[in-house]
């Protein structure tokens, strides 16, 4: 309804750039930690089953992120039952409902893929204790 509202004020505009960053500033979610590649988060995800609705926890290692404004997105792995599984999460979308940092890690690069190809005891990441 606000974006309606705001409609005119885009008339007179002449850059779109503009426009995007209302737009975004509208309907991003400004309560976010500070997340980084090779944290150890959980998320709680809302999931609808049939009409009810409910917050499933997800925890596991960030292994990418993507910084693109209001679609900013990290790529979730974790280890289960013996297979590798990675889920990418819209941070600002509605259906997150929170973040948890567990764990922060020492890591030297911006992309952690090289996870996809260890198992064991070489999946592990170093600590960061600050």
């Amino acid at each position: 309804m606000e974006i309606i509202l705001h409609l005119y004020e885009f008339v007179n505009m002449k850059s779109n750039k503009n426009l995007i960053q209302l737009v975004e500033s509208n309907h991003s979610n400004k309560t976010l930690p500070q997340l980084q590649v090779g944290d150890t988060v959980r998320l709680g995800v809302s999931i609808t089953e049939g009409n009810k609705e409910r917050i499933q926890a997800t925890e596991g290692v960030i292994i990418s992120k993507s910084n693109c404004g209001i679609n900013l997105t990290i790529t979730i792995r974790r280890v289960l039952q013996g297979i590798g599984i990675e889920r990418v999460y819209l941070l600002h979308s509605p259906k997150l409902k929170s973040i948890e940092i567990l764990r922060k890690s020492k890591i030297r690069r911006a992309k952690l893929y090289y996870l996809r190809t260890r198992s064991g005891k070489a999946t592990r990441l170093q600590q960061r204790f600050n």
